[in-house]
Parts: structure tokens; sequence; C-alpha cells
């Protein structure tokens, strides 16, 4: 089973938008952790809903894939994610809302082998 992992987060209202662009920035180089699933990992926003109260004053969005559940704990208790997150997030954020879930491999989309790194031969 695939994990995805969810983080939303707004920043306070004094943070500029260059700690908030470093914190995005920061956030990014967590995918080339191996934990992480093929890289995929991705830091978005602000965010585009509309109406924009949709977004509950969310500015950005982390979606992070990982092979299973322990993937996910590793990556949640690596060194590199608390440097990140303690020198770039944690002081700055108004709130954070974090949801994972787990998904069948073929659910998402891809070719499981496309999540495992497998050469896919094209078939014509």
């Amino acid at each position: 089973m695939t994990v995805i992992h969810i983080v939303l987060f707004k920043f306070r209202a004094d943070v500029s938008i260059q700690i908030r662009e470093k914190c995005v920035s920061e956030l990014k180089t967590l995918k080339r952790l191996p934990c992480v699933l093929n890289g995929r990992l991705t830091v978005g926003g602000p965010s585009i809903t509309n109406p924009i109260e949709r977004s509950k004053g969310y500015h950005y969005a982390l979606v992070s894939y990982h092979k299973d559940r322990t993937a996910l704990e590793e990556y949640q208790a690596s060194k590199e994610h608390y440097e990140v997150t303690s020198a770039h997030l944690w002081p700055y954020k108004e709130d954070i809302t974090r949801f994972d879930f787990e998904v069948d491999d073929e659910s998402d989309g891809l070719d499981p082998r496309q999540l495992l790194g497998a050469t896919i031969p094209n078939s014509t």
C-alpha cells in the first residue's frame, strides 16, 4: 500500500514572503530522501482555490508519497525533516493540518512498476 502524506500550512501574518519562499524551497529538498517514493514530493501554493475561502486560509500544501507506513515514519523521523521544519516552518507557522492515507498501488493512476522505478517497455 502506498502512503500519501498531505500537509496544509499557513504562516503568521507577520512572516515575509522571503521567509515563506525559503521554507518552500527547503521543504522541496526532502524529495531526495530515500523514504520518499521516487522523489514524489511536491510543495505548492499559494492556493488558487475559488472561492478562496474554501482554502480556510492555508497558504501552501505539501504532498508526498511513501512506499508504506514505515517509510512515512522514517521520513518524519529523519534528521533532514527535523532540520527543515525546525528552522523554516515551526517558528513561522500559524496553523498546520496533516492528513495521511493509504491507497492501493493502482489507485493513484500510476502503474505500480512506475512507483517502484521500473522501466516499462513500450507495447507498440
